[in-house]
């Protein structure tokens, strides 16, 4: 008799103690969850915080080749359209950029400055359709002028005669000429040749070496012999 009446009570204790031992587990299994997903976000951050530093390294190296004073800055600002092409740094005035100073990454020549403000500037990219580089051929000194193409990734040779000595692959540098961008600097690689029987230049695209609207961080040259005020942007005149 004590067994039949005590069985409903003993079969609610384990009934209950079940669920409680499953809602233990579910608040567990949820606990584990977020905890997973607060580590991933974390290792994420680790990644983009080694990107950024490898990238940081890459920007110093670079900048231990260099011959001038350098600023680093960060890229607060990209806008590409078919007709404008061009980024915002947090670097003005305040850290003396003036109007014409060149912009590098790691790899090549990005652009130069068009518009100074106190805090931050903005720059013209070398890919922008209103953009104009003196260059030359590096390995047969070929010179030329890079101009933004109609691609955001690409650039265009002017005014190539059809019998240059040009070839695919050929490393393009700045010349030096027009005072603004230092002699030597990577500007790309030629990317194609079109030789039009009716044309009297070739169609010459180059493939820039610098990661042109793709960057974080730039490096602004310093100046071998200051600008004056009221300059503008060869590129533009």
């Amino acid at each position: 008799m004590q067994y039949i009446v005590n069985a409903p009570i003993q079969f609610g204790a384990r009934v209950a103690g079940n669920l409680t031992t499953r809602l233990i587990l579910i608040e567990e299994n949820v606990r584990i969850t977020e905890e997973n997903l607060l580590l991933s976000s974390k290792a994420q951050r680790f990644e983009a915080l080694e990107q950024e530093n490898q990238r940081l390294r890459e920007l110093l190296d670079s900048s231990s080749t260099l011959q001038q004073n350098v600023i680093v800055a960060d890229v607060l600002a990209i806008e590409t359209t078919p007709w404008t092409r061009q980024i915002v740094v947090n670097k003005g005035t305040t850290q003396d950029v003036f109007v014409g100073q060149p912009l590098l990454d790691a790899y090549g020549v990005i652009g130069q400055i068009s518009h100074v403000g106190p805090l931050s500037s903005t720059a013209l990219l070398i890919t922008d359709p209103r953009h104009a580089l003196p260059v030359l051929i590096n390995r047969s000194g070929l010179r030329a002028i890079a101009v933004g193409g109609d691609s955001p990734d690409e650039l265009s040779l002017s005014f190539v005669s059809t019998n240059a000595d040009i070839r695919t692959g050929d490393l393009v540098v700045t010349s030096g000429l027009g005072r603004r961008f230092p002699v030597g600097y990577p500007v790309g690689r030629v990317e194609r040749v079109s030789l039009n029987p009716g044309d009297a230049f070739a169609t010459i695209i180059v493939k820039p070496s610098a990661q042109v609207g793709h960057s974080r961080e730039v490096l602004l040259l310093g100046p071998q012999q200051k600008q004056v005020d009221g300059d503008r942007v060869s590129s533009v005149e």
